[in-house]
């Protein structure tokens, strides 16, 4: 097996801890509204829907984090469905209960919370292993616009990894 090929492997591997590591993550109350796929094929796919989006709305850091997934042996997406977690009267959503909250489409804080540990108990696992990533809002909107996780999850963010001798996330314009 030669270096590249090597690398690759490790990739693919560390990409598998990650979502393992993301389903593991405590949550809130035990209720696992977590999701994750590896994009490897759909990685052009995400990238021009990241640019689509960049012309769309006139926001040109989408252009420069989709030259980045490019650049990435794969991407890892991580999100979460909106489920309310009924610890009323909280109020950490800005609504008086759980039940406007879901009238009103709000969100759950308890999900972003939840997704947020997933997503920092997941880059560890990178880092861990040496493996380049950066968390990216704008690939995991694009890949909720694709439909690449299911029709529920609300929130997701991209993570692309790289094992090159310079790390493609810095420097980027």
């Amino acid at each position: 097996m030669y270096s590249r090929e090597a690398e690759e492997s490790a990739v693919l591997t560390v990409a598998q801890l990650m979502c393992a590591v993301a389903r593991t993550a405590p949550k809130a109350r035990g209720m696992d509204d977590i999701e994750t796929r590896i994009i490897r094929e759909e990685k052009e796919k995400l990238a021009n829907k990241m640019e689509e989006i960049s012309r769309e709305y006139d926001v040109p850091f989408f252009l420069r984090d989709a030259n980045n997934v490019r650049q990435s042996t794969l991407v890892v997406l991580i999100g979460t469905r909106i489920t309310p977690h009924n610890l009323s009267p909280c109020g950490f959503c800005g609504f008086a209960d759980c039940q406007e909250m879901q009238e009103k489409g709000g969100v759950c804080a308890f999900s972003l919370n939840d997704l947020g540990i997933a997503v920092g108990s997941a880059v560890s696992i990178a880092s861990l292993h040496h493996i380049d990533n950066r968390i990216m809002f704008s690939a995991g909107y694009a890949a909720l616009k694709l439909g690449l996780l299911s029709p529920d999850v609300r929130v997701a963010f991209g993570i692309p990894l790289s094992c090159t001798g310079k790390n493609i996330f810095f420097d980027r314009r």
